[in-house]
């Protein structure tokens, strides 16, 4: 709060009674769970007492013995909003909010606007609020380390009780009860407890765990007192407080989700019957009863209640009002609610609200509270995009709009900066706006929205802007917005517009050099150039002045964190760009006159150094860990030796106990993977940073050098830091943000937990050596509210941090009456530029997706390239049309010459290479054509062969008929159904499965039988490869000796012998597995002796025929049928291959009358022999000429389908004719043509005979007798033709006739075969119905046979029972007879008679038995009974027969069994050796690959290794090796005598060494003095540095030290260098009072106030 609300507050803590901590238990003890028992009793809190506030907050951590006060800032003001925070609107009067801000808790008038502010008390931060009913108190749940619950009576703010022991991290809800006397809380992760206080007597009713899930609410039931409800991460639960006689306790019940999917709920309603709705996250509303989901409430058309999130928050009147994510608030039925159902298949009852009130555009509701007023409708709304409104919810006429009464940056606070000219301070963040605050007068000045979110914002250096009023912004789309701020007021005219506000931001320029959010920018320290970095690894420089223009980029390793140009104490300007990912370039600033290319802005030749940080941190620790253990060594070395004056026995002891200490483990040197984040850094000197890391890396500061050596690719090296400080309780606590003040003599670091660290500095301390001590206070969120943004204002009167969890907040170096007096309440603001009013508004880029500057300069150029391409191209065109026309005029001119003067085509051919560059540009084309079409080929030519496949599927079923040619004797084939009894039987089938298993046994045993051949065939091929092929030896360098050669020929005979045993061992495997029998292998004896058994079975079974059953029918059923079907298939085939043989006979008789009327032409007419009738193929005889067409055909049916389409598209009305109707006329047609031209040609032909014979001249003899042969020969040739073609049409008939007369004779037979399948199928009728009565029968023989079974058993069992009980009755009659007295004799013969009378009884139900099994004979009285249908008829001589055989196969049945037994036996014996054998092998395999693994690396072929042969360049190279060996040896003794020589030599130099370091040593003295004296009188100046900064120390003695100080600085620079020089020998010089270093630590370590001041004295000296 405010100084004089914190004062008011403490004084009014201090005027009343109150307890002080020390009366209670203190707020850092950690207590434990406490939970009252009933009845029992406890201490009467006092109403009237009160805890003081001044020592229940949380204050600032001050190094101990700093002289740091306490209150070094003063807090002055919040300016930010929590707005993402769950529930944080709380109202305490009508005028008065109260949220949380951090560690803060802010109350805000409504009216003034004025805040007062109250801190944490356990410094961790708040979790959540709670308002009594009565409005009089509110709870405020902290968060840390056993936090607490504190009471604040209000309006007085008097922390009035203090609640311990409810959790243990943190509090995520509170809530009271309806009266107020209970309190519930619940607690975060671990332990989620819940917990019911009464919190007036500070004591815990009851506690128990809630749910192993994150809880939004808990809230107490309006209606039953004994109700709770809790929700929160998907889950809600139903809790009944339950008094038993052991006290309260707490019940509760998970709800079940059902088929409605899981769901986050946030807000509920309890209904007046005990229902609950809740919301759910797409938006519905649930209602619950009981524990389960009764019905999803949703808008008609399945369309949801809220867009997004939805919390119902209020039931009245009987409506529910609902709010959610869109922005919204609806009022719905409650009575349609309640009374909701599911009905048809849907889950959803649908249904429309009410009333409906949107708040306004991108708001999003997540709380409300409602006016302290009765009957208000006034309700304040917590909007999570940073706003919090007022809104009337009356739904009337009269109703106000809502008001926006407060507006906040919403989510974290991605950049902050403040002006160097004023006190102001600039923001932005993700929520796409950027506002300024005026930090003296607390107020907000200007606040402007864009279309994307702000991601980093800076403030123009005086030097860049006068006014000071220029901000540079980035955003997430990668644009660079210039911002003006200036005073509208001050402009001309100002006064005629009169403008609203008195302070205004102008887009001054845009422009896109990045393609991902801008994280940084920064201008250089002459303000002439402005760098920009991003995430895409990019680092921009632009020219400053009136428009900024680019001047290039570079590539950086990783995104970028932060820029840093250095200082105006370094000689050149340099950039200094940290990357996320631990990479840090340093860069020249670029020339702004210097354009390297005109295609691209990349900088290829702008220097640039490199680092990448290696951690050290495990190092650290590892040395950190030594020391201690040396030193923890040292002290008990001394314990030891004043003990072992003492007693000199105890010394043994001591050593073994030091042995066993030196044996633990140091710990381990570890690398992160991924590396550690950069969180920020800053120059110190030139080549030399600071760095911050996170994650493993935190908790020190490394001090880095960018290194000389450049060469290293950046992407692989390491680089490691050559100093650190460490950073005290931050080892998981990183630095975020580092700022100093303007003097440097204070670094303020945000921490990451939230806190705020100040540090006091010496003034030019470049290595931080005085950074030790420290003041920190805890500002923001501990958990989420990272402090990545610390500034000091530009008097350093003011520090502003901002965090991610959405606040800023401002603190000053002075009280409050002083600031006023020095400032004053009111910030000039900037005022306009010059002419700014007549400026035309800048262009603004508003599209996300636009080109960056790089894309559009490369796309500009990649289209000048187009389109000088497109010219060229279009120019190209113009010459080859005009070079075609050319060729064209050349071509008709060669035309128009004479033919013997024309130049041939391939004369015209100017180079034949053109052609078959076209020709082969054809073909590939072509064949692009053919894959493109492969699909669509390989789809038809499956349709067709279905087709076929069809057709000739359908021709089996169609009828052929045979017409005979000179009669009129016609054969038709029969119709072929499918057969019918394709059933096979049983057996066969049994036969296959054996013949599967017998294949699949030969496949199991394939590779054991033949291990080399399958299943390390790829394994021999490589180790032929590697090992048995024989390798290329290169020529031998080094002679072998006898030895070596005789050892290779050994190897060799060697290599040789193991090849033989292996080849004999693999030939007896082969064999073995050869003669190794199969699996289901029968001995041939045993196959013999089964056979005989069944044969001689019995002359009885033997002469009994088979019963003939339905399934045997059925089987001479199905070969009957497949007999019938064999032999019309077979005359199917004769009759086929009758009328193909007329096919071939119709083609040949039509080839020879064309002979013959060939031959008729040179015949007279009269001559002439009329050629015989052909034969035809009629329609019926060729079926499958009906789905054969030709080309021409198709054509024409896709012109008629054309045709036909055009047709219907005009609406022309045509009779319905099918469009193959329409062509086999047109076919029919043509056909009819063709006859009649034939017979035209056939009579043109005689006609032109005729002609001849009457245009013939008179002929000479002789050839008139040559034309008479030729008559002759012609005759002679007609005849012929005419017998070959008569007796080819007799022979056709002929044979048609006899297979005419053999299918009538099969027709016949047909017919009985049809018959007697009809008697076999009624057979087989029969014989099913015989089959089921016969198993009817059966089972009536069965039950009878197992009744007998039942009978003898029980038969056998009464047996045994009547003679134990007969043994009963003996025993009891002996006992009778040894009794002597009359009662017990009588009790005895009262049992005997029990006895007896249950042994008549069984005798009698054993006579019963007997004469039942005697009913199962047939015969009565001596006669055969009349009903024999379950009776079998035997002879007497049968019958013995039978009775014999049945003994004898009794015996041999036994005898089998005892052979069977036996050959289980050694069966199962041979199973479990074959087991332990495979077993045996499996070990010696794994045994075997492991050896060779172990000698070899991999698996080999042993039989590959033991036939190696030895290697003649292995002996080569071992006897080159013991060459090189017996030399370098040499050359090592020789090396021996230069190391002593040169040992003698450093020994001279080490002496010389201990004189300097000696006087070194007496300098350093002499320095440590000064340094005691200058820190003594810089203590008495320090208290008056921190109350007035403006106060400086005496210059005059300060210099004076200074130059006494640079003198001995010179005298130890000069000593250091000679000791370097002397050094570089060799070896380790100490002065001879200085305990000698470990040789590989790097770094120092301070441990004391004296080694730290000797640390920080070392750089000086090396300076």
């Amino acid at each position: 709060m405010s100084d004089e609300d914190s004062r008011s507050v403490g004084e009014q803590a201090e005027n009343t009674s109150t307890f002080t901590l020390e009366d209670t238990e203190g707020c850092d003890t950690e207590p434990s769970e406490v939970q009252q028992e009933p009845g029992a009793i406890s201490k009467e809190f006092p109403a009237d007492k009160y805890y003081n506030y001044e020592e229940l907050h949380s204050r600032p951590t001050i190094t101990p013995d700093s002289e740091i006060p306490e209150n070094l800032l003063h807090f002055s003001h919040s300016f930010g909003y929590d707005s993402r925070r769950r529930s944080n609107l709380k109202l305490l009067d009508e005028t008065t909010l109260m949220f949380i801000a951090g560690n803060l808790l802010v109350l805000l008038d409504v009216s003034t606007k004025q805040q007062r502010y109250l801190r944490s008390c356990s410094g961790g931060g708040i979790g959540a609020l709670a308002v009594h009913p009565t409005r009089e108190f509110f709870t405020v749940a902290e968060k840390g380390n056993h936090p607490i619950i504190v009471v604040y009576e209000y309006p007085s703010l008097r922390p009035c009780r203090v609640l311990r022991g409810g959790t243990k991290c943190k509090f995520s809800c509170v809530d009271f009860n309806l009266d107020g006397s209970l309190l519930a809380s619940v607690g975060g992760a671990p332990d989620y407890r819940l917990t019911l206080w009464n919190w007036r007597q500070e004591e815990v009713m009851q506690s128990c765990k809630g749910i192993s899930q994150e809880v939004y609410r808990v809230s107490f039931s309006p209606y039953d007192p004994e109700r709770l409800t809790s929700s929160g991460s998907g889950h809600i639960k139903f809790w009944k407080i339950a008094t038993t006689f052991t006290g309260l306790k707490l019940q509760g019940v998970m709800g079940h989700f059902g088929k409605t999917a899981a769901t986050d709920i946030e807000g509920y309603v309890e209904l007046p019957d005990g229902k609950v709705v809740s919301g759910t996250e797409w938006g519905n509303l649930l209602l619950w009863e009981g524990n389960t989901v009764r019905v999803e409430i949703c808008q008609k058309e399945e369309r949801n209640c809220h867009v997004g999130m939805v919390q119902p928050f209020n039931l009245e009147d009987g409506q529910l009002m609902t709010f959610g994510a869109d922005g919204a608030v609806r009022v719905w039925d409650l009575e349609r609610i309640n009374t909701a159902n599911i009905s048809g298949t849907s889950s959803r009852f649908e249904m429309e609200p009410i009333n409906e009130l949107v708040v306004g555009h991108n708001v999003w509701l997540s709380s409300v509270v409602r006016s302290s007023l009765p009957d208000s409708y006034i309700w304040f709304v917590q909007d999570s995009n940073g706003a919090i409104w007022k809104l009337d919810l009356s739904f009337t006429n009269m109703a106000a709009d809502p008001e926006c009464l407060f507006s906040f940056h919403s989510g974290a606070i991605q950049g902050l900066d403040v002006s160097k000219k004023s006190h102001l301070m600039a923001t932005t963040t993700l929520d796409r706006s950027v506002r300024v605050f005026d930090f003296v007068a607390n107020r907000e000045l200007i606040t402007t929205r864009f279309n994307q979110g702000g991601t980093t914002l800076g403030w123009a250096p005086p030097m860049v802007n006068q006014s000071g009023g220029l901000l540079v912004t980035g955003f997430e789309d990668g644009v660079v917005r210039l911002l003006e701020l200036y005073n509208p007021q001050r402009l001309q005219g100002a006064a005629e517009r009169s403008p609203e506000t008195d302070a205004q931001l102008r887009l001054r320029q845009a422009f896109k050099p990045h393609n991902a959010p801008v994280s940084a920018v920064a201008y250089d320290r002459s303000g002439e150039i402005l760098a920009t970095g991003s995430s895409d690894c990019t680092v921009w420089f632009f020219t400053v002045g009136e428009w900024y223009n680019p001047i290039g980029y570079i590539h950086v390793p990783g995104p970028v964190k932060a820029l840093d140009w250095s200082p105006n104490s370094h000689s050149k300007s340099r950039l200094l760009i940290l990357c996320h990912n631990g990479h840090v370039v340093e860069v020249y600033s670029p020339d702004p006159g210097a354009q390297e290319s005109s295609k691209t802005f990349k900088l290829h030749n702008l220097p640039r150094r490199s680092f990448r940080f290696k951690s050290i941190k495990s190092r650290i620790k590892r040395e950190e860990e030594v020391k201690k253990r040396q030193g923890a060594k040292e002290k008990k070395m001394k314990e030891r030796a004043e003990r072992f004056k003492e007693i000199r026995e105890e010394g043994i002891v001591f050593l073994e106990e030091e042995e066993e200490e030196e044996k633990k483990d140091l710990p381990a040197i570890c690398f992160p993977n991924p590396p550690s984040p950069v969180c920020c850094g800053f120059y110190s000197q030139p080549g030399q940073f600071w760095l911050s890391m996170g994650g493993f890396d935190a908790g020190f500061l490394y001090h880095c050098k960018l290194s000389e050596d450049q060469d290293e690719d950046p992407l692989q090296r390491q680089d490691e830091p050559f100093a650190f400080r460490h950073i005290s309780d931050a080892d998981d606590n990183p630095i975020c943000s580092m700022t100093f003040s303007s003097d440097r003599q204070l670094l303020l670091c945000g921490m990451q937990s939230g806190s705020i660290r100040v540090y006091p500095l010496q003034p030019g301390d470049h290595s931080l050596t005085s950074m030790q001590a420290y003041w920190a206070l805890n500002v923001h969120d501990n958990e989420y509210g990272h402090l990545r943004h610390v500034r000091c204002s530009l008097d350093d009167l003011f520090v502003l941090t901002a965090g991610d969890d959405g606040n800023i907040f401002c603190f000053c170096l002075l009280p409050p009456e002083e600031l006023q007096k020095t400032l004053g309440t009111k910030t000039k603001i900037p005022s306009p530029r010059v002419g700014l009013e007549n400026e035309a508004l800048a262009r603004d880029i508003e599209d996300p997706t636009a080109y960056c500057i790089e894309t559009a300069k490369k796309k500009m150029e990649k289209d000048n390239l187009r389109r000088e391409a497109e010219l060229k191209e279009a120019e190209t065109q113009r010459r080859l049309v005009e070079l075609r026309r050319r060729f064209k005029q050349v071509l008709n001119d060669n035309q128009s010459l004479p033919e013997h003067i024309q130049l041939k085509p391939e004369e015209l051919l100017l180079d034949r290479r053109f052609y078959e560059q076209a020709e082969k540009l054809k073909a590939r084309k072509v064949m692009e054509v053919r894959k493109q079409m492969a699909w669509e080929q390989e789809r038809c030519s499956i349709a067709l062969r279905k087709l076929q496949e069809w057709s000739e599927g359908s021709l089996q079923a169609d009828i052929i008929t045979v017409v005979a040619i000179r009669s009129d004797h016609r054969v038709s084939t029969y119709r072929l159904p499918a057969f019918r009894w394709a059933s096979t039987p049983n057996k066969p089938q049994i036969i296959n499965h054996r013949n599967g298993d017998r294949e699949s046994g030969q496949e199991r045993r394939k590779p054991r039988a033949d291990p080399s051949k399958d299943s390390q065939q790829t394994e021999d091929q490589c180790l032929e490869e590697v090992v048995l092929q024989p390798t290329v030896v290169a020529k031998a360098r080094v002679k072998l000796g006898d030895r070596q050669e005789e050892k290779l020929r050994k190897a060799a005979e060697k290599a040789q012998q193991a090849r033989a045993k292996i080849e004999r061992r693999k030939q007896e495997w082969a064999q073995i597995y050869a003669e190794k029998p199969e699996e289901d292998y029968m001995d041939p004896e045993d196959v013999q002796a089964i056979f005989e058994a069944k044969e001689n079975l019995g002359e009885f079974i033997k002469g009994k025929q088979l019963r003939v059953n339905a399934e045997l029918k059925k089987k001479q059923l199905a070969a009957l049928e497949k007999k019938i079907h064999e032999q019309q298939s077979k005359m199917n085939r004769r009759i086929v291959a009758l009328r193909d043989s007329k096919v071939r006979l119709v083609s040949w008789m039509a080839a020879q009358a064309q002979r013959l009327q060939e031959v008729q032409r040179g015949l007279p007419a009269h001559r002439r022999q009329p050629p015989p009738t052909l034969a035809t193929l009629l329609p019926e005889e060729t079926l499958e000429r009906k789905l054969q067409v030709s080309q021409a055909t198709l054509e024409r049916y896709r012109t008629l389908r054309e045709q036909r389409i055009k047709c219907v598209d005009q609406g022309e009305q045509e009779e319905a004719v099918s469009l193959l109707e329409q062509l086999e006329k047109e076919m029919k047609l043509e056909e009819e043509e063709d006859k009649e031209k034939g017979e035209d040609g056939s009579s043109t032909v005689s006609a032109g005979t005729r002609y001849d014979q009457e245009t013939q001249v008179e002929l000479s003899e002789l050839e008139v007798e040559l034309q008479m042969e030729d008559e002759i020969r012609m005759l002679h040739e007609q005849n012929c033709l005419r017998q070959q073609m008569e007796s080819s049409v007799c022979q056709f008939d002929t044979d048609l006739l006899q297979l005419y007369r053999h299918k009538l004779h099969l027709d016949s037979q047909m017919k009985l075969d049809d018959l007697q399948l009809l008697t076999l199928f009624q057979e087989m009728m029969l014989l099913k119905q015989f089959e089921k009565r016969e198993g009817e029968l059966q089972e009536r023989l069965n039950v009878c046979i197992q009744e007998e079974k039942n009978i003898s058993l029980k038969l056998e069992e009464y047996n045994e029972l009547l003679e134990l009980k007969r043994s009963n009755i003996a025993k009891l009659q002996e006992r009778e007879s040894s009794l002597q007295l009359r009662e017990r004799r009588l009790d005895l013969e009262e049992l005997l008679a029990e006895e007896k009378s249950i042994a008549k009884s069984l005798k009698k139900e054993i006579d019963m038995l007997i004469k039942k099994d005697k009913l199962i004979a047939f015969l009565s009285n001596g006669s055969m009974p009349s009903d024999l249908r379950e009776a079998s008829v035997l002879n007497r001589t049968e019958l013995h027969r039978l009775q014999q055989l049945k003994l004898q196969l009794e015996a041999e049945n036994i005898e089998q069994k005892d052979l069977l037994r036996q050959a289980q036996l050694q069966r199962n014996r041979l199973v479990r050796e074959a087991k332990h054998k495979v077993t045996r092998i499996q070990e010696l395999e794994l045994e075997s690959n492991e050896l060779q693994m172990k000698k070899f690396g991999r698996l080999v072929d042993l039989e590959a290794l033991h036939m190696l042969t030895g290697s003649r360049r292995l002996e080569e190279l071992k006897q080159e090796k013991r060459l090189l060996e017996a030399a370098q040896a040499k050359e090592i003794r020789h090396w021996d005598v230069k190391i002593e020589e040169a040992l003698e030599a450093s020994t001279e130099a080490m002496k010389t060494h201990n004189e300097l370091l000696y006087k070194l040593s007496t300098l350093y003295e002499e320095k440590m003095e000064l340094e005691i004296k200058i820190n003594a009188r810089q203590k008495k100046l320090g208290r008056q540095q921190f109350q007035d900064h403006r106060r400086r120390v005496n210059q005059d003695a300060i210099q004076q030290l200074q130059e006494l100080l640079k003198k001995q600085s010179q005298q130890a620079e000069a000593l250091q260098k000679r000791i370097s020089l002397l050094s570089s020998r060799g070896g380790h010089v100490l002065p001879h009072n200085c305990a000698r270093l470990a040789p590989m630590t790097p770094l120092p370590t301070p441990t004391s106030d004296k080694s730290i001041q000797g640390a920080s004295n070392w750089p000086e000296l090396h300076q």
